[in-house]
Parts: C-alpha cells; sequence; structure tokens
C-alpha cells in the first residue's frame, strides 16, 4: 500500500514536521477564503441602496450598521403543457455579475389564464390598498407601490388580450387580485396572392 504514494509524500510522512506542514497549508487556504469572502461582500456592499443601510444603537452604546431587507425567492407551477414556469420575486436578482439588489421589490405573482378571463394574484405585504397603483395595456399589467416603507414594482405580461376597462379588482390583507377578461378575437382568413 505504501507503494502507491509518491517519493516526496513517503519522505514528508516519516518526519514530524509533516503535520506541521500540513496544517500550514490549509490554514493559509481558510486565510485565502476569508480573504476572498470579505471581497465579495464588500463589492456587495457597495452596490446596496442608500435605503437599505441603517445604523443602529444598541443598549451598550455601540453602533451596529444593518442592511436589509433582501428578499429573493421564486415560485413553480406546472403550466398548461406539462412545463414547469418558473417565476421570481424580490429585491435581490442572481447575475453574472454578483447578486444586484433594486431598490423596489417584485411581488409574488400568480396569473391564471382561464377560457374567458386571466385572473392575477399578488401579494403586497404591508401595504395600504390606496398605495398601490395599477396600470393596463390590453396584454400587460404594472403594479407599483411607492411609500417611504415600501417600495414594489413588477410588469406581468400577460397570456392573452385583455379589456381593461372591464378589470375587477379586490384587495383584502396584503393581496390583490385583478380580474381582466380576455377580448374576443376574431380571427378572419384572407386569401394571399401567389406572384
Amino acid at each position: 500500500m505504501s507503494d502507491d504514494y509518491p517519493d516526496w509524500f513517503k519522505r514528508r510522512r516519516r518526519y514530524p514536521f509533516f503535520r506541521s506542514w500540513f496544517f500550514e497549508d490549509v490554514d493559509k487556504m481558510f486565510r485565502e477564503m476569508e480573504k476572498m469572502m470579505e471581497e465579495e461582500f464588500k463589492t456587495f456592499t457597495s452596490k446596496v441602496p442608500k435605503d437599505y443601510v441603517r445604523e443602529r444603537k444598541r443598549p451598550d452604546g455601540t453602533t451596529v450598521r444593518e442592511w436589509g431587507p433582501f428578499v429573493y425567492g421564486y415560485s413553480v407551477k406546472i403550466g398548461p403543457h406539462g412545463k414547469p414556469e418558473i417565476r421570481e420575486f424580490g429585491n435581490v436578482k442572481p447575475s453574472r455579475f454578483g447578486p444586484q439588489v433594486k431598490e423596489e421589490r417584485e411581488p409574488l405573482v400568480d396569473i391564471i389564464d382561464t377560457d374567458g378571463e386571466v385572473h392575477i394574484v399578488a401579494e403586497l405585504p404591508g401595504v395600504e390598498k390606496d398605495d398601490v397603483k395599477l396600470h393596463g395595456t390590453e396584454n400587460t399589467l404594472t403594479i407599483s407601490v411607492d411609500t417611504p416603507q415600501h417600495k414594489y414594482y413588477k410588469e406581468v405580461k400577460l397570456p392573452a388580450n385583455v379589456n381593461v376597462k372591464e378589470a375587477k379588482t379586490h384587495y383584502k390583507n396584503g393581496v390583490l387580485e385583478v380580474t381582466l377578461p380576455k377580448t374576443k378575437e376574431e380571427k378572419k382568413s384572407e386569401p394571399i396572392n401567389i406572384d
């Protein structure tokens, strides 16, 4: 079995300084990892909006810097064709250059497409009804809240064209429900001339 090891390792194993050599390398590796993590944390905190950084005094008189809230989540549901639909929400978005923090938080939104209407359910915790602003077009719905305590923004791409003028809404306990009737689209066929 000792023939399986290279010569340099056999020599190191025979001497007592092997243990110190091994642990020195492990310590060096941990110090390098800590340094990389500190640099990443500095980069991340430099990109945080000013509203997400607060200082708080402790009872003993010391000051503590706090960041947040940072929210990232996703919901998964099986779509009509059996494929999973993944929707992200929150104010942190992953990217190639590290997490990006937005000032507005994307609410968790669920879209239910039925034969005659599109039903949207959005979670807006901590928000009063009067603070919610809705804007709709025939194929998008924009939900926004801009208060000192809460900032939400989400533009929802609708699965079908809808009639915004006949929208029905309901808001209770931080849950917004919007029902939009689909427009009746008549598919017309027209002849195409061949040149």
